[in-house]
C-alpha cells in the first residue's frame, strides 16, 4: 500500500511536468545577423545563401560614401550613410535568387554593385 501511495504522487509529478513541457513553444529562433559592408563599387560578401523561414537582420555598414540595398521582388530596402549602418530584419518566405544592386548613386561604377541572396527550402 505503501509503495502505491509513493508511485503515485511521483507519476502525477512527471505527467505535469511533461505536459507543461509541451504546452510551452520553444522561444523564437533568433535571428541570423549578416554584416555587409559597402564601398566603392562592392558589397562584401557579394552572395549570400539563407534558409526559407529562417530570420535574418543584415547589417549593411558603408565604408566611404552613401549606399543602400534593395530586393524589389522581397519588398525590402535599407540604406547607410558613409561611415554608418543600417539594418534589414526580415524572414525570407521565397525560395530562389535576389539580386540587389545599390540603390543610392555612389559614383561612376554604381551599376555594377549587386548583391545576389539565395534563397533555400
Amino acid at each position: 500500500m505503501k509503495l502505491k501511495t509513493v508511485q503515485l504522487p511521483s507519476l502525477a509529478a512527471v505527467i505535469l511536468a511533461i505536459s507543461f513541457a509541451i504546452q510551452i513553444s520553444p522561444a523564437e529562433i533568433a535571428p541570423r545577423r549578416i554584416e555587409v559592408v559597402a564601398k566603392r563599387f562592392s558589397f562584401t560578401p557579394a552572395e549570400i545563401t539563407l534558409k526559407k523561414g529562417e530570420p535574418v537582420i543584415l547589417v549593411l555598414k558603408s565604408v566611404d560614401v552613401p549606399h543602400g540595398i534593395r530586393f524589389k521582388e522581397l519588398g525590402i530596402e535599407t540604406k547607410a550613410g558613409k561611415g554608418q549602418t543600417g539594418e534589414l530584419a526580415f524572414t525570407p518566405d521565397t525560395a530562389g535568387t535576389f539580386v540587389s544592386h545599390c540603390s543610392v548613386f555612389c559614383g561612376s561604377g554604381h551599376g555594377t554593385m549587386e548583391l545576389t541572396l539565395h534563397v533555400v527550402d
